[in-house]
This record gives structure tokens, sequence and C-alpha cells, in this order.
């Protein structure tokens, strides 16, 4: 017996993740934009909301990146942030417990976000290619 199929029931591969130094890219250039908005709008003195902020653009940026891409990607968030968003400006200092927990924010925040990415994408593989879907093989 025949079955017919329209031809563009195929299986539909995984979006790619974004090269890691574009994504690092991204996130010299945002972290720049963000923190001369902030430091414009709000000023130097409040490095709680700057993180926020970059904590926001690393959770964006991972949701197009690799697992490989998301240190770099917090490390290059917390220059900015270290830099410029507290006073003195332009000068890098390390208070290890600050420092220490900005780091892991913006570290978690890329991972979260590229955990998202691959978790929706593999379930909206697993969704065209599982049971019950038009294309697969059916239970009768």
């Amino acid at each position: 017996m025949i079955g017919w199929r329209p031809l563009g029931t195929g299986a539909r591969p995984v979006p790619r993740p974004v090269a890691t130094p574009l994504v690092w890219a991204g996130a010299f250039g945002g972290a720049l934009v963000l923190v001369a908005v902030l430091n414009t709008v709000v000023g130097t003195d409040r490095p709680e909301l700057a993180l926020l902020a970059l904590s926001l653009l690393a959770a964006v940026l991972g949701l197009c990146a690799r697992f490989t891409a998301a240190p770099g990607t917090a490390v290059l968030c917390w220059l900015f942030l270290n830099g410029f968003a507290i006073p003195p400006a332009g000068t890098l200092t390390w208070a290890v417990p600050r420092d220490t927990t900005w780091l892991a924010c913006l570290l978690t925040a890329a991972l979260v976000g590229t955990s998202l990415a691959r978790f929706t994408h593999a379930r909206a593989a697993y969704r065209r290619l599982g049971p019950g879907h038009d294309g697969g093989p059916s239970g009768s």
C-alpha cells in the first residue's frame, strides 16, 4: 500500500547557535551602550541597576549562544560594570565578595539564557518528531 505524504513534512533542524566571537562582540557593544545610557540617565551611584541590565543582556545573548560563550560574555559584562558603572569610572577594582557575586550573577544569567534556548529547541524538535505527529508512524 502506498502512503501519500506532503513533501514539506521532513525533519527541520534545530537552529544552530551563533558563533562565539559574534556573541562576545554583542556583549562588548551591548554592555558599552547599556552602561553609557545608565550612567547618563541614572548616574554611577546605582550599580545594582547596571548589574540587572547587564544580567538581562547576558541572558538575551545566551538565547542564541553556545554554552562555551557564557564565561566570556559574563567577563565582558563584568568589565564594563566594574570599570564604568561604579566610581571611580575607568578604573578596574577587585572587591572579593562584591565582584565574585557580580561575576556569578552574570555567568548564571548567560547560562540560564542558553539553557532556556536549548530546552525550547529540544522540546520543539521532540514535538515535531515525537509520537502522534502527522509525519511520524501512527499508533494504529
